[in-house]
């Protein structure tokens, strides 16, 4: 693989970190130095409910820098705590409803007009169930003029997960008051995991999307390899061209002309440091490289 040019409509950038003093200034820089012109980025931990006071998170300052670097949007993901479909314990559903609409509340804050989030598990009851639910706490939090959409993630099947299919998303778009303010997170190793073969077929799988759900629904694609074969239903990310998916099929959903405008995310696992094999470093600087240069 050799870099003959860029591609400058290409919007790619990967998860980045949040924390210490320099909070959302502090992933701006990261972003900036992977190459990246978007990024995303969780509010807080997203195995916890613990916030800063979104004054205390620098967004101006982050947004400033974002700016002279020639970033012009970013994507938040909700929390994985987050689980809407939960027909079971009535204190986890509530509690799902109460910090989801606190997360929209700070992703409007932080300058995002898209909010990722996993649709849920409906931990044994049956999707029919946990679909219903998870409308009945969409509901809850949606209003009609909503300055930030919820994009509902494709998900691998992994368990009792909802979202593996084109026809689970699509249902729970049928039953929200404001469907227009639904879209979609495309995650194409939770596409294959779930039995969409992306890797040799990504036109077909489109024409299907389509069809149920429509393409100018996805909002955000999530782009990463997969250690699995096609319908694993087991959501393991490898790194781009290290994983079954395979680098020439992922540049070219990248580069697809229908989707030039759509934020790639890049959520690859983290590499050996080759200075020191002890420790990990983010592989994102090189794979954004990989992306953007023609394959040859």
């Amino acid at each position: 693989m050799t870099v003959t040019k860029t591609t400058p409509d290409l919007i790619i950038g990967s998860h980045v970190g949040m924390s210490g003093k320099e909070m959302f200034l502090g992933s701006a820089k990261e972003a900036v130095s992977y190459g990246a012109n978007t990024l995303m980025a969780y509010t807080g931990a997203p195995q916890n409910t613990k916030r800063k006071e979104i004054e205390e998170c620098r967004i101006e300052e982050g947004w400033r820098y974002l700016k002279e670097n020639g970033i012009e949007q970013i994507v938040i993901h909700a929390p994985y705590i987050i689980n809407l479909a939960n027909t079971v314990k009535p204190e986890i559903f509530s509690l799902a409803v109460e910090f989801l609409e606190k997360e929209l509340s700070r992703s409007t804050g932080f300058g995002s007009n898209i909010l990722i989030l996993h649709p849920g598990s409906h931990v044994g009851e049956g999707s029919e169930k946990g679909i219903a639910r998870i409308i009945e706490g969409l509901n809850e939090v949606m209003t009609k003029d909503m300055p930030c959409k919820i994009a509902l993630e494709t998900m691998a099947g992994k368990g009792s997960e909802i979202g593996k299919s084109f026809e689970e998303l699509s249902a729970i778009y049928e039953g929200v008051r404001y469907p227009e303010n639904l879209r979609v997170c495309f995650d194409t190793c939770h596409t294959y995991d779930a039995g969409y073969d992306i890797k040799d077929d990504f036109d077909g799988v489109m024409e299907e999307f389509d069809k149920i759900l429509g393409k100018d629904q996805i909002a955000v694609f999530h782009i990463n390899d997969s250690k699995n074969s096609k319908g694993a239903a087991k959501d393991r990310h490898a790194n781009l061209g290290k994983g079954e998916i395979g680098l020439g099929a992922l540049h070219r959903i990248v580069h697809h002309e229908d989707f030039l405008s759509i934020p790639k995310i890049l959520e690859t696992p983290w590499i050996p440091d080759p200075k020191d094999p002890g420790k990990t470093v983010a592989p994102y600087k090189e794979e954004i490289a990989l992306l953007r240069a023609p394959l040859l």
